[in-house]
């Protein structure tokens, strides 16, 4: 029998309420914001739209560059962060399930010694990890360019750690079941581990999509010329304005733009992303 508890339901409601509003309000501003034109913002945020419409979304499609450097624009922006994003991703999870496949079906010296060593570099933060990474970068000569955007970032160690979890779930009886119909290692990979691990695929396909399209701080370390510059760069070379006025509606539009790709990526997949999280039918 479930209590019925009136104020009780009252105050979690209002909870989520407060956390919508602190969430959304935000974005509110930001959609305002391109309705308006920079004048307007001398004053203090607009709360309701103005008469530009979607005039800046025209304006930052159809012009040369969004910031007071011209070579940056928007498009190209966008690509850069949809390649990062989509090699970052693709081999995060090429090379993570790979890496836990071979440490749990395999039986080979200094196996576990391997996983270990990779699992102990979660307990290294990013700024210790940085420093060393970028040298070996400079080194290679991959400063300025898709590799050295993507390849430093493509280990994980916690999505490693995860499809071991996951794998050491597998029942001996199906392993049997596979040996004795002729399956050999790259057959059973392939028709059996893989259908299966779909939703932990999924799921950590969105965490790390969103984790390549957010990165600031690496692309700002390597890149020198605009024609890698990502969109979130982009949008800090928006504000970072000496002289001049900061053109808040375009940077607002940008950032509502930045936005969209990873809504759309958790939108399209929430139920795989849900799935692969609370599944217990292993």
């Amino acid at each position: 029998m479930v209590e019925r508890r009136p104020l009780f339901h009252a105050f979690c409601h209002l909870i989520l309420i407060v956390g919508i509003l602190s969430v959304a309000f935000p974005v509110w501003i930001a959609v305002v914001a391109t309705t308006h034109q920079n004048t307007e913002f001398a004053t203090g945020s607009p709360l309701w739209f103005g008469q530009e419409g979607i005039e800046v979304f025209k304006t930052l499609f159809s012009s040369a560059g969004t910031t007071q450097n011209s070579a940056i624009t928007i498009n190209g922006m966008l690509l850069n962060s949809l390649v990062m994003a989509l090699v970052i991703t693709i081999g995060k999870l090429v090379i993570s399930i790979a890496s836990a496949y071979a440490v749990v079906f395999f039986r080979f010296p200094g196996r576990m010694l391997a996983f270990w060593t990779i699992f102990f570099t979660l307990m290294l933060p990013v700024e210790v990890r940085i420093m060393p990474t970028f040298e070996v970068v400079t080194n290679l000569n991959m400063l300025n360019s898709y590799a050295g955007l993507t390849i430093p970032l493509i280990a994980s160690a916690t999505a490693t750690f995860l499809f071991r979890q996951f794998f050491l779930t597998i029942t001996p009886e199906l392993i049997e079941a596979a040996k004795i119909d002729g399956a050999g290692p790259i057959k059973f990979f392939f028709t059996i581990l893989l259908p299966l691990s779909r939703t932990n695929i999924a799921a950590l396909f969105v965490i790390t999509f969103i984790y390549g399209w957010n990165q600031y701080l690496w692309p700002m370390l390597i890149t020198t010329d605009t024609q890698y510059y990502t969109i979130v760069m982009g949008i800090k070379q928006m504000v970072a304005v000496s002289d001049g006025v900061i053109e808040w509606n375009k940077i607002m539009a940008t950032t509502l733009i930045a936005m969209l790709p990873p809504v759309f990526i958790v939108i399209l997949m929430q139920r795989a992303f849900v799935k692969g999280f609370v599944d217990t039918e292993k």
